[in-house]
């Protein structure tokens, strides 16, 4: 038996739990694996509270990621005692996630977790992180280089934005950080930002263009949010967006495109081909110094992850929330 946060629904009426569960009840797979640690993500609090129709199947154990150790194997690319990763794929959504004792996955879902990392601090990284550096590869790509102006960083408190922070500020970008929560101004500035704006300043509707202030950027946000960035971006410049945290509409214009060449690249974490997440967590071995992903980082226990994540929707978490699973594995 292992303990699991199990999301059911009955009559139109969501039920969420924790529960404990045998391996009998796992979902089909060709690899079960021992998790160590899971997270919380902006996501498993949409699903986890039902705000939103995340959950495409029921029963549902909640969590897009975990980090483990491979238990048994069907699969030709892992063994038993193997250093796992799995981030998106629809686990948590279509099939069983991370919030539990053990999963049972597709081996071709699994990255193998770079030895630089702890079981924990794969799970401080979590899809956030892993879609934070998706969102600077897609910069770079762009030919957004430290020398061309400053990055912006919306919801820069949070999960992606934290750690996009951090990563642009090691590889030599000047940092300009949105935020709403100005009480976290200081630990954004550990973190890298050379300056903090004020949210306000983008959730208005602004001009089809602004000025020319930013390189690039990357935005949680959408909405006005986004719209408002885009306008302020320079010439050539790139912004890499990755959420909805301020609303799915792009109340924009069409003249950032066509007339500044400014391009919007979208970044998906969840269908994200392999070759790119091993980069991606390749990357972030060598990018992101691991005194600053302690600092942004808490643990939540599995016991406290349900009312948890009202606050995380509420903006009243910072960082990344790790929730341990299993602290012996390592």
């Amino acid at each position: 038996m292992f303990d699991a946060i199990l999301i059911d629904k009955a009559d139109d009426a969501q039920s969420v739990s924790l529960t404990q569960l045998d391996d009998a009840a796992l979902p089909e797979g060709d690899v079960t694996v021992r998790i160590a640690a899971s997270t919380l993500n902006y996501k498993d609090a949409l699903a986890i509270t039902g705000k939103s129709p995340v959950v495409r199947k029921f029963p549902m154990v909640p969590g897009i990621d975990f980090s483990g150790v491979v238990e048994s194997s069907d699969s030709p690319d892992w063994k038993p005692g193997d250093r796992v990763v799995l981030n998106g794929w629809g686990v948590g959504e279509t099939h069983w996630g991370g919030l539990a004792g053990k999963a049972r996955v597709k081996g071709e879902w699994l990255v193998p977790l770079p030895s630089a990392f702890s079981m924990r601090q794969a799970m401080a990284i979590g899809t956030a992180g892993y879609t934070a550096m998706l969102c600077v590869m897609a910069l770079e790509r762009q030919g957004v280089t430290a020398d061309k102006g400053p990055i912006l960083v919306t919801g820069a408190a949070g999960g992606v934005g934290s750690v996009a922070v951090a990563l642009l500020a090691k590889l030599g970008h000047e940092v300009h950080a949105v935020t709403g929560r100005p009480e976290e101004s200081d630990y954004i500035k550990a973190l890298g930002a050379t300056e903090i704006l004020d949210r306000a300043e983008f959730s208005e509707k602004g001009r089809p263009l602004g000025k020319e202030r930013f390189a690039g950027a990357v935005d949680v946000a959408g909405g006005q949010v986004l719209a408002n960035v885009l306008s302020m971006i320079r010439y050539r410049g790139a912004v890499a967006a990755c959420g909805l945290a301020a609303g799915m509409g792009l109340p924009a214009t069409v003249a950032p495109f066509i007339l500044r060449n400014v391009t919007l690249a979208g970044v998906d974490s969840v269908m994200c081909p392999k070759p790119d997440r091993i980069e991606a967590w390749t990357r972030l071995a060598a990018d992101l110094d691991p005194g600053l992903l302690e600092s942004m980082t808490h643990e939540v226990p599995l016991s406290e992850a349900i009312p948890t994540c009202e606050r995380l929707l509420a903006g009243q978490v910072r960082g990344r929330a790790v929730v341990p699973i299993d602290p012996s594995i390592s």
